[in-house]
């Protein structure tokens, strides 16, 4: 399937079908819907992500298989840090925030801990993986 957007849409509804639960690649991968504004076109998206929980905190990974550039999503949160996120059957606003050193590094190592792909995400570009931070509001 070389259409990213019918890739996650198939994923999104396999997540929502199943209360977060998606197979094939996903099968052991935690999975949240990330919900960012478009910065250009201000439209609505909702992207997959892996995440891991860090306290209360959600943590993602902009990687983008470790592309060269940042996914868009990234952008998105970055001009418009409230987001909404979807974990399980679960819905709520979250904070996001892009990790600063040192807590970048050591987040990013309990991601590769869970998943360990990110590690070759990271060995495949040169540019620093960022990792955000999502604090669902109260």
């Amino acid at each position: 399937m070389s259409d990213p957007n019918e890739w996650n849409r198939k994923i999104i509804d396999e997540f929502r079908a199943n209360e977060g639960k998606v197979g094939g690649q996903f099968a052991n991968t935690p999975l949240l819907l990330l919900h960012t504004i478009g910065v250009k076109s201000g439209q609505r998206r909702v992207n997959p992500v892996a995440y891991v929980k860090n306290d209360d905190r959600y943590v993602v990974i902009a990687s983008k298989g470790g592309a060269p550039t940042n996914p868009d999503w990234y952008h998105n949160l970055v001009a418009n840090p409230e987001v909404n996120v979807e974990v399980g059957s679960e819905q709520f606003t979250a904070s996001a925030e892009v990790a600063e050193e040192p807590e970048r590094s050591q987040l990013y190592k309990k991601m590769v801990a869970k998943n360990p792909g990110f590690a070759e995400y990271q060995r495949k570009t040169t540019r620093v993986i960022p990792v955000i931070i999502l604090t669902p509001e109260e």
